[in-house]
């Protein structure tokens, strides 16, 4: 068995530095079936979906536990090599290998039999390489068609070691989902899938010369593995009511782990998916045997009402567990007057450590807003991250280096004192920005009349008995969500398990104890999409 290629100490101090940054700027990083990672020494193709430009390749390799892969081969578009910058250094001396594409090429063809080479070599090895076979990132719900690029590898493969019995190759699908991917303190979730193994003697089809048709099912084999554990939605519409239906469905927070509250919402979104007249319509127009059912049109018309629900909660700035749980005046009184003193206080004490985080916040932003400038959201948004992520980084450590040669002479002290002080100032920051945030909506309620709040409150209950209906009946979700979700939900890191661990942790110095899945670090709660161009 190979035994994979030794680790370059390049690719150990990205890994590193990485992992470190990321989990400053994503609040909670879930990953699920890590065991499922075939160990160093069996080739093995590790295949995302591509939402986030070099933020999924930057959590695929940290992702990875070094124990079980030593190293992750990465690929990238050739356009980000060459050039005297960061990203491009951190690219090549990674062992990344750059792959040519038709669009970055006037749509001309373009020749990768060297990259294809230099992939399969290390196959050959025992490696592990990551191809993104969408073929490109963008920021759209939407899982793109994938390219056919992976399979035929694994067919050159398999077709040179086609005398060796002992040689298999397997890949391993992943599926990545942010909740939000360029918001600073949102959260990831990364689901590894069972890995596909194949050898000559089993997969014969695979050796050349294979027919196109066993390319293409094994590529569709991929999509579906990908596209069966994250969010793919045809609209950010369908995203949103997916998660107002969530939430109406299992008002958990996150006593519900990120994994199940995903699953959940992908549910939702497939329900919609497979209702949605417009849709529907077009396959019609191909197959008259296509009819829309009775469920169909309620699903099309209970995803409406929650837009126009939710629509309204954004309108009036109130938040929907504040309209299936009312609060008395003075309940609401009292807890304003909690939440303000508490966000004073934690504000307060943060004041020292805001001043150092000041310079970071910044150069991020004006970095990301002069990016935003060079085109339109769908070619500009799914790069946000990365560029957070590196003015963050390089401002970040430029702070660090001027409180030590200011310091000189304590020097020793301060290298550890001020990433301390900076990482407790962000978990204080995190809990006074909700606090002020619990207390806006809560003032806000009280803006709201009573027969406003009635009328929404009504609207609420029908549209809460309509999706029990739909969720258990149709769906076959479970018709007690709350006891359901806490008592047989998996434990995942970041999670609230009951309202005495809640309470008990309210404060934790590794993360914050969210109440909500879709928390950022903003002043408002992060529930609309920017409308593509």
């Amino acid at each position: 068995m190979p035994k994979g290629s030794t680790t370059p100490w390049s690719y150990v101090l990205v890994r590193l530095l990485f992992k470190f940054v990321l989990k400053i700027f994503y609040g909670t990083i879930v990953v699920e079936n890590a065991d499922l990672i075939p160990k160093t020494g069996q080739p093995c193709i590790v295949c995302a979906n591509h939402p986030n430009s070099l933020t999924d390749a930057l959590l695929l390799v940290t992702s990875m536990p070094s124990r079980t892969r030593n190293m992750l081969r990465l690929t990238a578009k050739s356009t980000q090599f060459g050039h005297r910058t960061f990203t491009s250094w951190l690219i090549e001396s990674a062992g990344t290998v750059p792959i040519k594409r038709r669009k970055d090429y006037n749509n001309n063809e373009v020749d990768n039999s060297q990259a294809m080479d230099r992939l399969m070599d290390a196959l050959e090895l025992g490696d592990a390489v990551c191809l993104f076979p969408e073929g490109g990132s963008r920021y759209h719900p939407t899982i793109a068609p994938l390219k056919t690029g992976v399979a035929r590898i694994v067919s050159d493969v398999l077709s040179r070691n086609r005398d060796d019995p002992n040689f298999s190759i397997s890949i391993l699908t992943c599926s990545v989902t942010y909740m939000h991917r360029q918001h600073f303190r949102s959260d990831v979730l990364v689901t590894f899938n069972p890995p596909m193994t194949f050898t000559p003697k089993d997969n014969p089809e695979l050796l050349a010369p294979v027919q196109y048709d066993d390319i293409r099912a094994l590529t569709a084999r991929m999509h579906q593995q990908i596209s069966s554990r994250t969010i793919d939605s045809p609209s950010w519409e369908f995203v949103r009511s997916a998660k107002m239906a969530t939430r109406i469905y299992a008002p958990l927070g996150t006593r519900m782990s990120l994994g199940d509250y995903v699953r959940i919402t992908r549910t939702f979104v497939e329900a919609f998916k497979a209702s949605d007249d417009t849709q529907k319509s077009k396959r019609a127009a191909e197959d008259q045997s296509i009819d829309f059912t009775r469920e169909d049109i309620e699903f099309n018309q209970l995803r409406r009402d929650l837009k126009h629900y939710q629509d309204r909660l954004v309108y009036w700035g109130i938040k929907d567990d504040r309209i299936a749980r009312p609060l008395s005046l003075r309940t609401i009184t009292m807890r304003m007057v909690i939440r303000l003193t508490w966000f004073i206080c934690l504000f307060t004490i943060s004041l020292p450590g805001l001043v150092l985080w000041t310079p970071v916040f910044i150069t991020t932003f004006i970095a990301v807003r002069n990016f935003k400038r060079t085109g339109p959201i769908w070619d500009t948004f799914d790069e946000i991250a990365q560029y957070k992520l590196v003015y963050g980084l390089f401002s970040g450590l430029s702070v660090w280096a001027a409180c030590i040669l200011f310091t000189l002479p304590s020097a020793a002290i301060t290298t550890f004192l001020v990433p301390a002080m900076m990482w407790m100032t962000l978990r204080w920051t995190e809990d006074a920005v909700s606090a002020f945030r619990a207390f806006v909506a809560l003032a806000r309620l009280l803006c709201v009349g009573k027969k406003t709040l009635n009328e929404i409150r009504v609207t609420r209950r029908d549209l809460h008995s309509r999706l029990m209906k739909l969720a258990v009946g149709t769906l076959g979700l479970p018709d007690d969500p709350e006891k359901f979700f806490v008592e047989c939900g998996g434990k995942q890191k970041g999670r609230v398990r009951s309202t005495w661990d809640s309470g008990a942790k309210y404060f934790s110095v590794r993360r914050r104890r969210k109440r909500d899945w879709n928390e950022t670090l903003r002043l408002y709660d992060q529930v609309d999409y920017p409308e593509e161009d």
